[in-house]
């Protein structure tokens, strides 16, 4: 029998409205853990290449992992996955929150949707059971609507809920999926996805617990790891995500005014410090999890936000905050609640209005495109407004609901020069002239620029950084600015790594270098819970194969090694701030990126992976579902 997981898959064809299981062999969970890796495994296999990704044909999987739902800090993290409408390449995004314990505790490991159902449904997942429901009364209401209504529909105020909002019904392409109105899945335009197959919602309830190979040794580890925990230096359960926006915008590495300035003298106004003295209400957390980084806050005036939609992490602040020119916080946390009412990304949203506000000061824009709002960095009002009109498609709105990259070439006048995307995606606001690893990251992410797909140059700049990777073989710090093999070396392997907590759902702040997690204790709590005889080895395999996957999905939808670029402005000296002047060496950048390449076992000019590496990693049969980039 199965330990950590139920070896059982929920298929759904809302097309013919049936509902199917299917039970994998334990080798194909051995394979791909969970999570991406595991989604990928299915996508490559059965999605159609080049398909409409706000079509039919797209499928969307939802999917844990081998050890979600078991006991330990930090397991509560799963993975969307279908084709991305906002990049047309691999989209994934990750949450947090309770939903998937619950949907393991309902006896299934994922749940994949396929078709289009032919009015709005919401899928009811219970103790083993799975129906699909009508939605249509619920199709146009708010998340925080649409959770209360479900669960007092079925009557147990218990039910966890993934759902869209308004923004997924209209197909905005940054639209995510969003549970218990504040744990995001929110990149890459998934709550589209969701609204283009009429899937409002899907509500989760189990009472079973997941049965594991060493019960002693899982009660051990998860003791441990509640023992041994120390808030780390930056203090993200105290202060949350955005305590370091003082701190990077010390450093000149805090994105402003989209991505011109690298400080913001509001800074301190817009800092974790700042909100934990003034808004903060309650530490939220995950299931499982002692940290409690999650914020929770409440404004009575002049807008009147809910604590029951969270609070602003830090990407929030920045993209509101010093990307807009913004240094207040209460209309930042309104506009938080704003998108996760609306069920948009916030990155995203702050980013396109970012871009906006460049073009207007411009001239690119005019009053007349923006529906005479004066949208000027700094304008608090014109930036909540935007919100509100990409949520309903309204006016400008509309045009940035399709995304950056498409709103820049409709614009056109220089316009896709203010546009801070790769691949389609909005950048997250880590500064790459300051960590240059970072835009590596950014660059060749399959999924677009996701600054929680691989790691922060700082931490591995000192001996107590590099101190944590002593089992990966690095022994040396590389510097922040560094762009040579040392620093590739390092990101590849570390890419792995943040690849391998995706695929077991850990979360980053509950892994070294941030939480207790390490290594060695990651390996033996799978061991634990599996009964498998793994290795740190076997498990950074797994790591390598969600790259390789992605890699092999992308090249098939059509992108190429150009689609492995920065902004043009990286390029560029900045503006103003600590590190004025500062810009990246564009040839040293493309050859790092060349020898990333060569690092992967890839082709150096091309990017497509050799079948002697897919051959290594037990993925050869990729090549029959990529014939043509191999013959």
């Amino acid at each position: 029998m199965p330990f950590g997981y139920n070896g059982k898959i929920l298929r759904v064809d809302l097309d013919r409205g049936s509902i199917s299981i299917e039970e994998p062999d334990e080798n194909v969970y051995c394979r791909y853990l969970g999570g991406g890796t595991f989604a990928l495994y299915y996508l490559l296999k059965e999605f159609k290449p080049k398909s409409d990704p706000l079509g039919p044909e797209n499928i969307l999987v939802f999917i844990g992992s081998v050890i979600s739902g078991t006991p330990a800090v930090g397991l509560s993290r799963f993975s969307a996955a279908a084709k991305s409408p906002l990049t047309n390449a691999f989209g994934e995004a990750e949450a947090g929150g309770w939903w998937i314990p619950e949907l393991k505790f309902a006896g299934y490991d994922a749940v994949i949707i396929k078709g289009r159902a032919n009015h709005p449904v919401y899928l009811w997942i219970h103790d083993g059971e799975a129906e699909i429901k009508d939605a249509r009364h619920l199709w146009g209401k708010f998340t925080k609507e649409t959770q209360e209504e479900i669960r007092k529909e079925l009557r147990d105020e218990h039910i966890r809920i993934a759902s869209i909002g308004p923004a997924g019904e209209k197909l905005v392409r940054v639209a995510c999926i969003l549970n218990e109105l504040k744990h995001a899945n929110g990149r890459t335009g998934l709550g589209a996805v969701m609204g283009s197959k009429n899937l409002k919602a899907i509500a989760v309830r189990g009472n079973k617990r997941m049965e594991v190979a060493d019960e002693e040794a899982v009660r051990r580890i998860t003791k441990w790891l509640r023992d041994t925990y120390e808030e780390p230096y930056f203090s993200i359960g105290n202060l949350g995500t955005a305590r370091v926006t003082v701190m990077l915008s010390e450093q000149g590495i805090l994105p402003t005014f989209n991505f011109r300035q690298g400080s913001f003298e509001g800074a301190e106004a817009i800092s974790g410090e700042t909100m934990s003295k003034t808004i903060l209400v309650r530490r939220g957390t995950c299931y499982g999890c002692f940290i409690r980084c999650k914020r929770e806050v409440r404004v009575t005036e002049p807008y009147l936000v809910d604590p029951i939609y969270g609070g602003p992490e830090y990407e929030t602040v920045a993209a509101f905050g010093s990307m807009c020119g913004i240094d207040n916080l209460k209309a930042i946390s309104w506009a938080n609640q704003l998108c996760n009412a609306y069920g948009l990304d916030t990155i995203s949203t702050g980013g396109l209005i970012s871009f906006a506000m460049e073009c207007y000061e411009n001239d690119i824009l005019k009053s007349t495109d923006t529906g005479g709002l004066d949208l000027r960095f700094g304008n608090v009002e014109a930036m909540i407004k935007m919100v509100e009109m990409i949520g309903k498609r309204e006016g400008l709105g509309d045009l940035l609901a399709d995304g950056m990259s498409l709103a820049a070439r409709k614009l056109g006048k220089g316009a896709e020069g203010f546009a801070m995307h790769v691949k389609g995606m909005p950048l997250p606001f880590h500064e790459p002239r300051g960590k240059v690893g970072v835009g590596i990251g950014y660059a060749v992410s399959p999924t677009g620029p996701d600054h929680m797909e691989f790691p922060h140059d700082p931490f591995w700049a000192t001996d107590a950084g590099i101190s944590l990777l002593r089992p990966l073989g690095i022994l040396e710090p590389v510097d922040v600015f560094d762009l040579g093999p040392k620093k590739v070396r390092l990101f590849v392997y570390l890419q792995q790594y943040w690849d391998l907590l995706n695929s077991l759902g850990i979360c980053m702040f509950t892994a070294k270098p941030f939480g207790p997690h390490t290594f060695n204790e990651i390996v033996d709590y799978v061991k634990a819970v599996t009964g498998w005889e793994t290795s740190l080895f076997d498990l950074l395999k797994v790591g390598e194969r969600h790259a390789n996957m992605a890699r092999i999905f992308n090249l098939r939808e059509g992108l190429t090694s150009k689609d492995d670029i920065l902004p043009e402005r990286l390029f560029q000296p900045m503006e103003g701030g600590t590190l004025k002047g500062k810009k990246i060496d564009q040839e040293e950048f493309l050859k790092a990126i060349k020898t990333y390449y060569q690092m992967m076992g890839w082709d150096p000019e091309s990017g497509v992976p050799k079948k002697e590496k897919l051959a290594e990693l037990d993925l050869d049969w990729l090549i029959d579902y990529a014939p043509s980039l191999f013959s």
